[in-house]
């Protein structure tokens, strides 16, 4: 009967409108009073969550992705992505997705690549005549590349909850984000050539050398992150101060872009965006605590184990499920309460913990796209000044080949853990 009230208190307080971490922290503190727990568990555990070394790379990339917007970075990367792409059929919708690979390498966040890419993109957009519903769509469907491409917040909190290599999680994230971004541009493609969009520029080696040139400093920032992880340089923490100093240098000392008065700015967003996160990684943590005390993961298994004992199908409803929460819950929250339910699961079925990590956050990030949390499309409203409602009727389009990928990743593990079985092998 508690346990009935949890979820009803839960999604209640989210009906509500209450934060996340609020609605999870006190559905938690009313089961814990009515089984007549002591008070100080929640605290207890809201601190074991938060208290991991790994955990320490959030800040770090946060700041590193925040400090590259501030500095100017990203019109260089969206320059030398136009370079490369921009002459194909819809060539800034491919630029749009071009420049999110890259800058998916900075960020590892999908509301701060549409933050910061999304009002330079849609602005050249409009200005070449593409339709506001194709611009938002694009932009909104390849910001979800950045959590899957490292460094991956949602990656890093997944290897926490799940005791699972982060390094290999970010190096087993590469091919799929690089097969969401040549899914899109199909998509992109096929649109433009129905409406007549019309290339960017024309394509030139001196241009792509120039622009490679203007971009090549920003360029290095993963090669640092995902070089040094798999080197074994440095730890995905120590990567993650890395790139917050080595951006700090290019804002500071190279761009000369980043005052005192910006980076004071800059810090005070990192402070913030990271409290909020934590904040929910400690709140889902007591969640979680009381869901695997309840023993859910059995019963859930067991539940499923009941209707078939297919592997692929078993998976098939996993995703549903994930899916369906993402539609409700924030990425870091659903993370937190998902894995301990999921991964037992998926260890019983022999599936990997890594290609389960990488599916579980791509679809999640389906979640980002649709309604009613849909938390891309609200920023991108924001930004580009499209209603919310119109933000997710253009983005319905670019959900098809993001679910084609997620499907071919499940089934077809190998995709998802070929590379980092190939980077152990070396």
């Amino acid at each position: 009967m508690t346990l009935a009230f949890l979820f009803i208190a839960l999604f209640g307080l989210m009906l509500l409108r209450v934060p996340i971490a609020f609605a999870l922290g006190l559905s938690s503190v009313g089961y814990i009073l009515l089984e007549g727990m002591p008070p100080v568990l929640l605290m207890h555990n809201m601190i074991n969550g938060m208290d991991s070394f790994p955990l320490l790379a959030i800040p770090f990339f946060i700041l590193a992705g925040a400090l590259m917007n501030s500095s100017g970075v990203t019109s260089r990367i969206f320059g030398f992505a136009r370079a490369i792409v921009g002459w194909m059929h819809g060539g800034l919708g491919h630029v749009n997705v071009g420049a999110s690979i890259i800058f998916a390498g900075m960020s590892g966040a999908a509301v701060a690549d549409a933050g910061g890419l999304g009002a330079i993109e849609i602005k050249a957009m409009r200005e070449a005549g593409y339709d506001d519903d194709f611009s938002v769509g694009v932009t909104a469907a390849s910001s979800t590349i950045g959590p899957i491409i490292p460094p991956s917040l949602p990656l890093v909190i997944f290897g926490v909850m799940a005791s699972v290599s982060i390094g290999d999680l970010f190096v087993a994230g590469i091919v799929p984000g690089l097969m969401m971004a040549g899914s899109l541009m199909l998509m992109v493609w096929y649109i433009s050539r129905k409406r007549g969009y019309p290339t960017d520029e024309g394509f030139s080696i001196s241009n792509v050398g120039r622009k490679f040139v203007s971009a090549f400093l920003p360029l290095m920032t993963p090669v640092i992150i995902v070089g040094g992880i798999v080197s074994g340089a440095f730890t995905p923490t120590e990567a993650a101060v890395c790139a917050a100093a080595y951006a700090l240098v290019l804002g500071v000392f190279v761009y000369r872009t980043i005052s005192l008065k910006s980076f004071v700015n800059v810090s005070i967003e990192t402070i913030e965006t990271t409290a909020s996160v934590l904040m929910i990684v400690g709140t889902a943590t007591v969640f979680a605590w009381i869901l695997t005390a309840n023993q859910v993961a059995g019963q859930f298994a067991d539940l499923l184990l009941g209707i078939t004992d297919n592997k692929h199908l078993i998976l098939l409803m996993i995703m549903l499920v994930v899916l369906i929460v993402g539609l409700f819950m924030e990425t870091i929250a659903a993370i937190s309460i998902l894995v301990p339910v999921l991964l037992p699961i998926a260890v019983q079925l022999g599936i990997d913990p890594v290609h389960l990590g990488v599916i579980v956050i791509l679809n999640l990030m389906i979640g980002l796209l649709t309604p009613p949390v849909g938390m891309v499309l609200f920023v991108l409203s924001k930004v580009s000044g499209v209603p919310f409602e119109k933000c997710v009727r253009a983005t319905m389009p670019f959900l098809i080949p993001l679910v084609a990928v997620l499907l071919l990743l499940t089934f077809v593990p190998q995709l998802t853990l070929w590379l980092p079985s190939v980077v152990k092998g070396l």
